[in-house]
């Protein structure tokens, strides 16, 4: 006969194996804090086979000043070892990024990447948001990023920032499409299949006439659709906020305008309330630094709601279209709008991209256009004066005249100025992987430690690898300085 304090040994015994198997279990959904990173995951392959790439310029080039990038790599660490907070990543430019190929692979690199970097996650994490985005295509002949789709009742009237008199007041996006009809609807669908950006909340952005108020409508395939009104409007800040009781990746904007009456959308910020990383891509075909500077009166106050720990700014392209570029005015407009940001999130860093090597049409014929090399010494100037990083894109490309070369093996269109595709994700991957090189840099510790042990694991700290990457000829990192 068993006695009872053996059974009450083996109850016990039990209980925590079944404790302890439903902690590991719990373990991989919830996992504990802090988790360790892998530096490597952060990383993607790089297609290395064409000899008139320079891959051994993919790098930032810092200019004596890395203390941005250090404090966004210790709030990127950060997110990934806790699991919370939340991280901003913006990049602006023109039609390279309104066409949303570079952003989306360099957004999905990146966030990809960061979730394959840590032991364990929950679903979704680090991903916040899709962030804000525009809907291009409700009006006429105007190209939307391909990670959403747009449908709409009729074609909307469109601004841009483009154009020499804007007649709406524009935002952040530089861009609105106005309608003025009962009937206006707008679908929007998230499309990405490999990751999770279904929303909980909308800050739909526009200026109403006539006192017009937006409605959502979501059709939700196991219940009646829902019509929301705005459960917030500040009309000062031309704010309108929807709450969804359930996460979802589609829904129609209804603009119920009566005679007399319109309404001019300049952007949506979609979130869904998780800690994560957000990467927001914001373009207008054609524009320039001016643009966004002169004719955007909203743009701080827009960026308020997604105040950016990071920016990639890629505005030049069009500034140094034309035979007359003025590199003095092309930095100082550049300052300015590092001034304009700066006010809203003082510890932004920035990344500069160089502008790609490019051809002017003359008559029937195209011209390699000289500028490059200006404009590309011009980054350099802004990056020093606001403490901010480059990367070096078109030497990177091959320099003066790569163009050509890059057309030739389907990298880039026929205009030779706007790259394929294929051409864009390649460009997204080197950025990619040049940001993730200083992270890793400059990761923080990941245990509190006196100064003498922090020097002794710098020192010990592994330099970053790279994936299908050509090794480096040198360890040393750029410094340019002007006098």
């Amino acid at each position: 006969m068993v006695s009872s304090n053996k059974i009450s040994t083996a109850i016990a015994l039990l209980l925590l194996f079944v404790f302890s198997s439903c902690g590991q279990a719990q373990d991989r959904v919830n996992c504990p804090t802090p988790r360790t990173v892998d530096d490597s995951a952060l990383f993607v392959p790089v297609d290395t086979s064409y000899s008139f790439i320079n891959y051994n310029a993919n790098h930032l080039l810092f200019f004596g000043d890395s203390s941005q990038m250090q404090r966004f790599a210790h709030k990127f660490y950060t997110l990934l070892r806790n699991g919370q907070g939340n991280v901003n990543i913006m990049q602006i430019g023109a039609s390279h990024v309104q066409g949303g190929t570079f952003p989306h692979q360099l957004r999905r690199n990146i966030l990809l990447g960061a979730t394959r970097s840590i032991e364990c996650r929950e679903q979704g994490f680090p991903i916040a948001s899709r962030g804000m985005i525009f809907p291009y295509s409700a009006a006429i002949k105007c190209n939307n990023p391909y990670d959403y789709k747009v449908s709409r009742s009729h074609p909307l009237t469109l601004t841009r920032n483009v154009y020499k008199e804007p007649d709406q007041q524009l935002g952040l996006c530089g861009i609105a499409v106005t309608a003025a009809d009962s009937n206006a609807e707008i679908g929007i669908t998230l499309t990405e299949p490999d990751i999770d950006f279904a929303t909980r909340s909308i800050v739909l952005l526009g200026q109403s006439y006539g006192g017009v108020v937006p409605l959502i409508k979501i059709v939700r395939p196991s219940a009646d659709s829902l019509m929301l009104s705005p459960a917030s409007i500040d009309t000062s800040l031309r704010r309108y906020t929807y709450q969804f009781p359930e996460p979802v990746d589609s829904f129609r904007i209804i603009l119920p305008c009566d005679s007399g009456q319109a309404f001019a959308l300049t952007g949506l910020l979609l979130q869904s309330h998780r800690s994560g990383i957000t990467f927001h891509s914001i373009g207008v075909n054609g524009a320039s630094t001016s643009d966004y500077l002169t004719k955007c009166p909203f743009l701080t106050s827009d960026l308020r709601l997604c105040p950016p720990d990071l920016v990639i700014f890629g505005i030049g392209i069009n500034d140094a279209a034309g035979p007359n570029f003025d590199t003095a005015i092309f930095r100082q407009r550049y300052l300015s709008l590092v001034d304009s940001i700066r006010s809203v999130s003082p510890d932004c860093a920035f990344i500069f991209i160089t502008n790609n090597d490019s051809y002017r049409r003359v008559k029937r014929h195209y011209s390699v256009n000289n500028n490059g090399p200006l404009v590309r010494e011009a980054f350099f100037r802004i990056a020093q004066q606001c403490g901010g990083m480059v990367w070096d894109q078109f030497t990177i490309m091959g320099g003066l005249s790569s163009m050509s070369r890059w057309n030739a093996e389907s990298l880039a269109q026929r205009d030779k100025v706007h790259f394929t595709r294929r051409g864009y994700q390649l460009l997204a991957d080197l950025l990619h992987n040049a940001i993730v090189e200083s992270l890793v840099h400059f990761k923080p510790q990941e245990a509190p430690a006196s100064s003498t042990d922090s020097t002794q694991q710098a020192q010990k700290r592994p330099q970053p690898t790279f994936p299908n990457k050509r090794k480096n000829t040198t360890n040393e990192r750029p410094n340019y300085v002007f006098e």
